[in-house]
């Protein structure tokens, strides 16, 4: 099948020969019917199929201009680089198309981008929390709005977005369709499918949680944060084709702390990128890697979701995610449009719960080879890996208590009773036994 089976309109599909595609991925020839029918629709596609454009197309193919300036398409990615990302990607197609596109994200005057809606959008891109914020202020009508795209929805509620989702959701007028895409089926997915949209048809590219075929997959078992350095050291020094990669964490801290490491070793070679790091920060770290002046991004999973940065060789998990459906997120990072790609995860004794729980969802065991020779194992713990051995040890600690006669002691000593009245239950400790006995005492006194 080629892009001229969809029919497009002239404009459109003189966009689309520009860019130079011939054939729809498997993603966009699914969805493309089903999204034209007008049915509320469920996608299920790992990341790097062609997601963005099975939307994008039937939409635009349908769009026609309206003097009126209330967004008539509404589309909801959970980071600020995605909106730039979806935003740019629409108007590259609707370049010969009278759209008026509009990305808005948090982290910026919003008074600027209030200005913008004022001069009228008719396909707003945005995260969730900007668009409440403008819908509140009454800034952002959705009188028009008929159709709403949320991409990355598993990631959405991952990132806590529903109260958002569900409060733009009720803005909404009650006829429209509703486009959502996905790399994973959660139950929190399921609940909000149920609760707030019409029996919307599954286009399925693969079982929710099915990584790439193109990613080759391995893991490394290591005792702490000092080893694994090492061990990423090694792996940057003696693999030639470890060009481009993406190295991820679950914590902006230890972000900062591995990338002030790896300047030591490899000066001026990775980025940083995390929520701290202002908009035009991180836009343009990410312009360094995409033109190849630096070899990698140090990052957290602001950058898992959704974003299309070609030819990343290699995915580094440094950490292990705490969901199992990041995971899937993360290494979709790679082995994008049919390349192939490397994903490559550490794992402490900590964390090998969620990497089995990875390899459950993807019902696949990854290879764990042991560590090289070369590679010097460090017994030297950080500070924050000594807190998690302190506050581990206090609970074996209490756990020891509690099964010996020290235990049933102590649980009769803090008995509850109740000294009359509603809220009035306290620990039965020595000092409100004497108050009790002491006040009994007054009162006979009295008598």
């Amino acid at each position: 099948m080629s892009f001229e089976s969809f029919a497009l309109p002239k404009s459109l599909q003189k966009a689309v020969d520009e860019l130079g595609l011939t054939q729809p991925t498997p993603i966009q020839e699914r969805a493309f019917p089903v999204i034209m029918s007008g049915r509320d629709v469920m996608g299920i596609a790992q990341t790097g199929t062609g997601k963005t454009f099975a939307y994008l197309l039937p939409l635009l193919k349908q769009y026609r201009f309206t003097p009126t300036h209330t967004p008539k398409i509404v589309i909801l990615v959970p980071t600020r680089e995605l909106v730039v990302q979806v935003a740019d990607e629409a108007a590259k197609l609707a370049q010969y198309m009278s759209v008026r596109i509009l990305g808005i994200y948090g982290g910026v005057n919003i008074n600027t981008q209030k200005t913008a809606v004022y001069e009228g959008v008719d396909l707003l891109v945005g995260t969730p929390g900007r668009v409440m914020d403008l819908a509140l202020d009454n800034v952002i009508r959705f009188d028009e709005t008929a159709k709403l795209v949320i991409d990355e929805f598993d990631e959405m509620l991952n990132l806590g977005f529903r109260p958002q989702l569900t409060s733009i959701l009720t803005m909404m007028r009650s006829k429209r369709q509703n486009i959502l895409f996905s790399a994973t089926m959660t139950e929190e997915v399921d609940e909000m499918l149920d609760e707030y949209f019409d029996f919307p048809e599954e286009v399925s590219l693969a079982p929710s949680g099915t990584p790439l075929e193109s990613i080759r997959q391995v893991m490394y078992a290591v005792p702490n944060f000092n080893t694994k350095i090492a061990l990423l050291a090694h792996l940057l020094e003696t693999e030639p084709d470890m060009t481009r990669l993406l190295v991820f964490l679950n914590n902006k801290r230890i972000a900062d702390l591995l990338h002030e490491r790896l300047e030591e070793h490899f000066p001026g070679q990775f980025g940083l990128i995390h929520s701290n790091k202002s908009q035009n920060y991180r836009l343009n770290t990410m312009a360094d890697f995409r033109n190849g002046n630096i070899r990698g991004i140090i990052t957290t999973d602001v950058m898992s979701r959704g974003l299309d940065i070609p030819a990343i060789t290699h995915v580094l998990n440094f950490d292990i995610p705490e969901t199992p459906e990041l995971y899937i997120h993360r290494i979709g990072r790679t082995g994008r449009a049919q390349a192939e790609g490397v994903a490559i995860s550490f794992f402490t004794p900590k964390e090998e719960e969620a990497k089995i729980e990875a390899e459950m969802l993807m019902d696949k065991e990854i290879p764990t080879p042991p560590l090289p020779e070369a590679v010097e194992v460090s017994d030297k713990l950080m500070p924050f890996e000594k807190e998690r051995q302190k506050i581990k040890n206090l609970s074996k600690k209490a756990r020891s208590e509690d099964s010996g006669t020290a235990f049933h002691e102590k649980a009769t000593h803090n008995k509850k009773v109740n000294l009359g009245g509603p809220g009035k239950t306290k620990k039965k400790t020595g000092s409100v036994n004497r108050g009790l006995l002491k006040a009994r005492a007054a009162k006979k006194k009295k008598k």
